[in-house]
């Protein structure tokens, strides 16, 4: 493509771009990904269990369906890479591996649609994906869009290997407006900041917003606590630039939840959960849900930290303080005057006892309850005054749920925020028939 009709189809793209004001997502989405867990395993014949297969996924569905998931909101089933064959059909369509996927990435999403549950897909905005199967290059965008829509697919992870910023420019636009041309509701999940180095002047969050539902902005999540606080921190040190971009239908991804694998305490996973909850993140768990133990159930099955995150307003939270005793809370604002703090400990000696106060973290004078998200206990008689003690274990947290007690309507702000606890699902949106989404 010569450097005029790169400018020429630059400038179409620009003009035809539109709005991603569709319905879809407006809370984070929450599911499931095969990537951190299951990676590139194509071995079937040795490892049948767990290889990148038609198999792995109706497992995982069946998981979803029958043990609890669905209810409380995880509603993906995401292929990531590795799915295709490595060479097109005649017509030029991408194919799934026929040895892996015997029966088509159609019947697939039959399947997982029959359970309640949406079907997602990886591609490649380049010539290969980051794994060397056949990439979605400018001239193939269309008919893959196209392709993805006739098999009954929901979802879209769209990477960025194999490609340049320019062909970035280009690609990742065309792609939403050729998924918008099929007629079909997909979500489309872009890494296209991640590609650029996730910032301004680079990246342009109010142009991301219009064109994905959802963005990768920083590097893979690994298998490990160092990992983890390495997105943790690049998220809320650079919280001014991205945090504004967030809301309903369009959000900031910080990557898969890893708890339940082999990396992360039962502390660390607690972490995990409620700082994603406090960056109203996506929860799209990667984790071998045949054979999740009790403790990372309870973590990612928590139906506070869940209506936390899947709260209406769509508000991503902040980090308030970072103390010398390498204590850091965050907050974030929610629903009905309520809101949420996080207190992260990020040593490693022993449990260490925390004072402060609501006044000191910006709340104003009144009367407040707080329940504890993981010990499930209330916290009663709490003003801007009252001093505040917390043990946080290292590299744990203390996650409070905080609501104002205010008398109106012969009720409490505390007897309606209790009810929006008890059923997280409500804050939920379900999609009409049209596509789009209301808040029941």
């Amino acid at each position: 493509m010569g450097p005029i009709a790169v400018i020429l189809q630059l400038l179409a793209v620009m003009s035809l771009t539109a709005a991603k004001d569709d319905g879809l997502v407006r809370t984070p989405p929450m599911g499931w990904m095969a990537w951190e867990r299951f990676r590139c395993d194509v071995d079937c014949k040795d490892d049948p269990e767990n290889c990148i297969s038609e198999a792995l996924f109706r497992d995982m569905a069946d998981r979803l369906y029958e043990d609890g998931w669905k209810e409380l909101g995880y509603e993906y089933v995401i292929i990531d890479d590795c799915w295709m064959s490595m060479e097109r059909d005649k017509e030029g369509r991408l194919q799934p591996d026929p040895v892996r996927f015997p029966g088509g990435i159609a019947k697939l999403a039959n399947y997982v649609h029959e359970r309640g549950l949406k079907l997602g897909i990886y591609a490649d905005m380049g010539t290969f994906t980051c794994m060397g199967f056949p990439g979605t290059t400018l001239d193939k965008i269309q008919i893959d869009a196209q392709t993805f829509a006739s098999w009954g697919v929901d979802y879209l992870k769209f990477d960025g290997c194999s490609s340049n910023p320019l062909v970035q420019m280009l690609g990742y636009p065309l792609m939403s407006i050729a998924l918008n041309a099929t007629g079909r509701p997909i979500v489309y999940s872009c890494s296209w900041p991640a590609y650029l180095g996730g910032l301004p002047p680079f990246v342009n969050y109010n142009l991301m917003g219009e064109i994905c539902h959802l963005w990768r902005n920083y590097y893979d999540i690994q298998d490990s606590w160092d990992s983890l606080q390495a997105i943790v921190d690049w998220f809320f040190n650079n919280q001014d630039e991205i945090q504004p971009a967030a809301g309903p239908g369009r959000w900031n991804d910080p990557d898969m939840l890893i708890i339940g694998n082999f990396g992360l305490s039962m502390d660390e996973s607690r972490s995990q959960m409620a700082l994603w909850a406090i960056m109203a993140a996506p929860l799209i768990m990667s984790t071998d849900l045949r054979h999740l133990d009790n403790g990372a159930r309870a973590i990612l099955q928590n139906k506070v930290a869940i209506a936390i995150n899947q709260d209406p307003l769509g508000i991503q939270g902040r980090r308030l303080l970072k103390e010398k005793s390498r204590i850091e809370v965050y907050w974030r604002p929610l629903f009905q005057s309520a809101s949420a703090l996080v207190f992260l400990s990020r040593r490693t000696d022993m449990p260490y006892r925390y004072h402060t106060s609501l006044g000191k973290l910006h709340y104003e004078e009144g009367n407040y309850e707080a329940y504890d998200v993981f010990t499930g206990t209330t916290v009663k008689g709490l003003n801007s005054t009252t001093e505040i003690t917390l043990s946080i274990n290292p590299s744990g947290v203390v996650m409070w749920y905080v609501y104002p007690l205010r008398k109106h309507n012969h009720t409490t702000d505390t007897e309606t925020l209790r009810h929006h606890l008890r059923k997280p699902a409500e804050f939920r949106f379900h999609r009409e028939k049209s596509g789009h989404r209301t808040l029941l």
